[in-house]
């Protein structure tokens, strides 16, 4: 999962392929699974390799792979905090995101997610004129309905940061997730609006206005491992190639 976001619907994508092909894993091991730590504290991590590391639909790794990685540290009460980093081909090579925020039900079936996440280049070297970090809240629904679980979101950053050419960023998406009965397949769908100068999107040639799509599948193979593939593209015109072009992405993935 690139971002909060990103990550949390690949997440939320095997969590369904693992829930048709194998639904007695809470039962596999001694105890409740589902009892929360007497701290009521629990920390994840997460590992990846990928074809090409996009970013709502823009190429961050210039087509070429990249590898990834994060933590998360969430409270029962719904609070949490984490990062995630990737290889990158811009500003010094080197991305790292820091997030914090609340996820929970706010009504059956439906749950909010809402949270402040730091854009942080460390190796920039004056990249941009050193314009590289930034801040960004985010806010999505998810909800499922039998294989199906749906997600809409928003994330907006404000004008005033150097990363935006002190515009206004606006990001509107739509993920879909449907489960394959009885298999370790997942189908996802993926959808997109961008509007702004954001820094990730105009410095690899994107326009401040495009649509990104995604479709593709995700396959469990073992109860932390799985693999995806997925086709995604833009509406730039014109493409830019290894940036905004339609690509044909692998990733494999691991949670701990």
């Amino acid at each position: 999962m690139r971002t909060k976001l990103s990550k949390k619907t690949l997440l939320a994508a095997a969590g369904l392929a693992a829930l048709w092909a194998s639904p007695v894993y809470a039962q596999d091991e001694g105890g409740s699974d589902t009892d929360p730590p007497a701290s009521g504290i629990s920390v994840s991590g997460n590992a990846a390799v990928t074809s090409d590391y996009r970013f709502r639909g823009v190429a961050q790794s210039g087509g070429d792979f990249a590898i990834q990685g994060g933590i998360d540290v969430s409270h029962d009460s719904g609070f949490y905090i984490g990062t995630w980093g990737s290889s990158i081909n811009f500003a010094g090579g080197t991305e790292i995101d820091i997030y914090g925020g609340w996820s929970g039900e706010v009504t059956s079936g439906l749950e909010l997610d809402v949270g402040l996440l730091y854009y942080f280049y460390p190796d920039a070297g004056g990249v941009g004129g050193g314009a590289t970090d930034f801040f960004e809240p985010y806010a999505s629904l998810s909800g499922t309905v039998g294989p199906v679980e749906t997600t809409v979101g928003l994330a907006y950053s404000w004008s005033g940061q150097s990363a935006l050419a002190n515009q206004d960023n606006l990001y509107i998406h739509t993920d879909v997730g449907v489960g394959i009965p009885g298999t370790p397949v997942t189908l996802n769908g993926h959808i997109g609006f961008s509007k702004g100068d954001s820094f990730l999107a105009t410095l690899q040639g994107a326009d401040d206005s495009y649509i990104d799509w995604a479709i593709g599948a995700d396959l469990v193979i073992t109860e932390n491992l799985t693999a995806g593939i997925k086709y995604t593209d833009t509406d730039d015109s014109p493409s830019q190639n290894d940036f905004t072009d339609s690509a044909i992405i692998f990733t494999l993935g691991v949670e701990f």
